[in-house]
């Protein structure tokens, strides 16, 4: 059997693992080979909404999404400028208690240099003839957001870090993954691969390959759906919006069609075993938020509806960097259904933390609320929290 070694060996070939391939190889930092036994975005990434906005509720979130915007930004301009569409990000509301907690939001933001806009419910409805908006009581705009193709973006990380010397082995079912020593060892029917460090970036994987290891990492993985549908009239390029009220988000997709889906399931589902399709349920509610909010697309072609896994957290941030206790591994998971969001940004950080040898002090500060040794032992148990909501904190409202 063939095998070799390498610096680092990142599992998982989605956003973060490819991101995070692309800046160890802009680093030099040594070899690197990705592994994962599909193919680029073939998990959580691909099936992803790819809404970047910074509409968010921690400073760190913000500065890192930022980063993110910037990279995406950059690829898509030199390699596929249809894989990024600057639109705007939009939220609503009619609910009282949520217009009061959408101010409060307003002001987080605006503290963190995050540019913001309350357009009246007349500008909402030129930006979205399609809508019904008269008893909004709240708008929050920020117009330097974007949607992004999320399997072509990591496509072009992964090709970036190829072109740099980074290997990737895919469609090769794993046979083993173990400690050896000071090494970590991965067999496939292939190969054996032996790393000094292991990066787990395996998505909702990483739960099972962490507990295989004897090193289990707090993740809880859930099912989340969206459908492609295709209005008539073509739809024109507008702001993505999120109806707080109904927790539906709809984004303009290719060819004037929309994107649109709902929030996390609040049960854990295993990656290997779920319902690709998207359901009866999920397509009525759909349904029924853009009757009540967006009648001129209610009637409009559902053209595929699916399913993907996210991973998360008990505190809603993800986990990231040296797992506690384990020598040579680290962790880039956890995000809560903000992968694309943050993928780009996080794995910077932890490529930095990787190859500048940063002290402890320096890399929890780095890499802030998603410090992968911040949970106490035991680690709790917990159930799927959502991920996209308005508020910071383990309970939201919104």
């Amino acid at each position: 059997m063939d095998g070799r070694e390498v610096d680092f060996l990142i599992l998982g070939a989605g956003i973060a693992g490819c991101a995070l391939a692309d800046h160890l190889r802009r680093r030099d930092a040594g070899s690197v080979l990705v592994y994962d036994p599909r193919t680029p975005a073939a998990g959580a990434s691909g099936r992803a909404a790819g809404v970047v906005t910074e509409q968010l509720w921690d400073r760190w979130d913000v500065e890192v999404t930022r980063e993110s915007h910037r990279a995406y930004a950059e690829l898509s301009r030199r390699w596929e400028p249809e894989a990024y569409t600057p639109n705007g990000f939009l939220r609503f509301t009619a609910d009282p208690a949520c217009a009061e907690a959408l101010e409060e939001a307003r002001e987080r933001l605006r503290g963190w240099g995050v540019v913001t806009e309350e357009p009246s419910v007349e500008e909402v409805a030129r930006w979205l003839p399609a809508g019904r908006f008269d008893d909004v009581r709240m708008t929050l705009y920020s117009p330097h957001d974007a949607c992004v193709r999320p399997s072509s973006i990591t496509s072009m990380f992964a090709e970036g870090a190829r072109a740099r010397g980074a290997e990737f082995e895919f469609g090769m079912p794993m046979t083993d993954l173990v400690r050896s020593g000071d090494r970590f060892e991965l067999t496939t029917q292939a190969r054996r691969v032996r790393a000094r460090r292991l990066i787990l970036a395996a998505g909702a994987w990483t739960k099972a390959l962490a507990i295989r290891l004897g090193h289990p990492i707090p993740l809880s993985p859930y099912r989340t759906q969206a459908a492609s549908l295709e209005p008539t009239p073509k739809a024109a390029v507008f702001p993505t919006v999120h109806d707080l009220d109904t927790d539906v988000y709809v984004r303009p997709e290719g060819a004037g069609h929309l994107l649109a889906g709902d929030g996390t399931e609040r049960t854990e589902c295993d990656p290997e075993r779920f319902v690709l399709a998207g359901d009866d349920a999920f397509l009525a509610h759909l349904a029924e938020a853009l009757e009540r909010r967006l009648p001129g697309w209610s009637d409009a072609s559902v053209t595929g509806a699916w399913a993907g896994v996210c991973t998360s957290t008990p505190d809603r941030h993800p986990i990231v960097g040296p797992v506690p206790g384990a020598d040579g591994l680290y962790a880039l998971t956890g995000f809560n259904g903000f992968g694309v969001m943050r993928a780009g940004g996080v794995a910077r950080r932890l490529a930095d933390v990787l190859v500048d040898a940063l002290p402890h002090d320096e890399a929890e500060a780095l890499l802030g609320p998603a410090w992968a040794g911040r949970y106490p032992k035991p680690l709790p148990d917990f159930d799927p929290k959502p991920g996209f909501t308005l508020e910071p904190g383990e309970h939201p409202r919104w």
